[in-house]
């Protein structure tokens, strides 16, 4: 049909050349959005790793090119190992030949596997707890938990730590209540927000125990106590704590004998326990409330079987043998150690985060770059919105696996790469 036709069939329509109209330019705004991030120097580069069997750190680069390169991984946030280690695998492997593959439907809908039940138990014993609930992922966990929480809670007051993780800051803004931002572990700045809110509304503090980018770690006690004072709830995310502090491993909260002051602790089992998923656990009546409320559990198929037969076996393991935590902090302060005596500006941190400053993007990722490329040294720069603009950095996560001989090869990587790229230093310490 030509353009006279169609008008003659639709009088009311105008039937003008596409040619004449100005159309969105969809392709240009993608282009210009992915230009943006590039022209500040943090466009990020994925590496295409594939983990060997049993040989935690070392791995498998494949290039763009299609060769591949061996490297040692210094940035996996598998603190532990625990991805690789046999118990895992075997009981993973057992679970597939006994149950199958998917878990089958939402934990509703037929989904509610053998594996999950029993690992939801080992969970909600492990912090001294009522009850535990699965969710896909750690950010699913945090996200889904504190968005139905303020559906939960009418009027709730949302007390949020400035560098809580982005999966924390989702949840929290989508609940749509009323938030105050304190200063990072500054808890005479939560009081006095404390002080300032309604005596009778609900409250709750969200905070971290171990955060990961600058390895610092929170006052638990003192925020609870600043939480029973106030009448608030503590939601704690301990995902990188969880399996690395306390005598069973349970985190932070159980090194600093505070559990019972925490009434919703969040995890993720993709860190330090080696597989994947996330939970939270609480009070009985917590649980099952999050449980009947929230559409990001509600609503999502449930972890295959032999993810959670998998995470099962890494915490009975892990809360049997504290000698690993031992091994981990001691790698942790070797490679701080090693980095201070070149005077590589290594930043400040009690935990077993070791983040080296470069304070600029584009220096971060060319450091990074020349590291796997010519040295097998795979580090992630860190650069913004991950941590704010002029703090960029490369943060490394030594694993009880990393030798010696791997890190007296980092350093001396560092130190010329250092030298190279003009970058800061800190005075050598002896």
């Amino acid at each position: 049909m030509d353009k006279s036709a169609r008008s003659a069939h639709h009088p009311h329509i105008d039937f003008a050349p596409f040619g004449a109209l100005r159309l969105f330019d969809y392709q240009a705004a993608f282009e210009t959005a992915v230009e943006q991030v590039r022209g500040e120097g943090r466009y990020r580069v994925f590496a295409d790793l594939k983990r060997v069997r049993g040989q935690f750190p070392k791995a498998v680069r494949r290039r763009e090119d299609g060769s591949e390169q061996d490297v040692i991984v210094w940035c996996s946030n598998d603190y532990l190992g625990m991805g690789q280690h046999p118990a895992v695998l075997e009981a993973m492997q057992a679970e597939i030949e006994t149950v199958g593959a998917g878990a089958g439907g939402t934990r509703n809908i037929s989904g509610t596997t053998r594996s999950a039940v029993d690992l939801e138990a080992e969970l909600a014993s492990w912090h001294q707890k009522e009850a535990a609930l699965l969710f896909t992922s750690g950010y699913v966990a945090n996200e889904a938990t504190l968005t139905t929480l303020q559906r939960i809670l009418p009027g709730l007051i949302v007390f949020s730590d400035s560098l809580n993780h982005a999966s924390m800051i989702a949840g929290i803004r989508n609940g749509g209540c009323e938030r105050h931002i304190y200063a990072h572990n500054d808890l005479e700045h939560l009081e006095r927000l404390l002080r300032d809110a309604p005596a009778d509304a609900p409250k709750l503090i969200a905070f971290e125990s171990v955060y990961s980018m600058d390895g610092d770690i929170a006052d638990l006690a003192g925020t609870i106590a600043l939480a029973r004072k106030y009448n608030a709830m503590t939601y704690l995310d301990e995902v990188h704590a969880v399996g690395l502090y306390g005598a069973t491993g349970a985190g932070v909260a159980e090194r600093d004998g505070v559990l019972d002051g925490i009434d919703i602790v969040e995890c993720t089992l993709g860190k330090a326990i080696g597989v994947m998923g996330g939970y939270i656990a609480a009070d009985a009546v917590i649980v099952d409330a999050v449980r009947s409320w929230a559409s990001g559990f509600i609503f999502t198929t449930s972890l295959p079987p032999a993810l959670t037969a998998g995470a099962l076996a890494s915490v009975r393991w892990l809360k049997a043998h504290p000698e690993v935590r031992d091994a981990h902090q001691e790698r942790a302060a070797a490679l701080k150690a090693r980095f201070k005596a070149a005077g590589i500006p290594v930043m400040d941190s009690v935990s077993h985060i070791v983040p080296v400053f470069v304070g600029d993007p584009v220096h971060a990722k060319m450091i990074s770059d020349m590291l796997l490329e010519e040295h097998g040294v795979y580090v992630q720069p860190i650069n913004y919105p991950t941590v704010p603009k002029g703090t960029e950095r490369l943060r490394f996560t030594p694993s009880p696996n990393h030798t010696d001989a791997m890190m007296d090869d980092l350093v001396r990587a560092m130190d010329r790469l250092w030298t190279h790229c003009n970058v800061a230093r800190l005075p050598a310490v002896a």
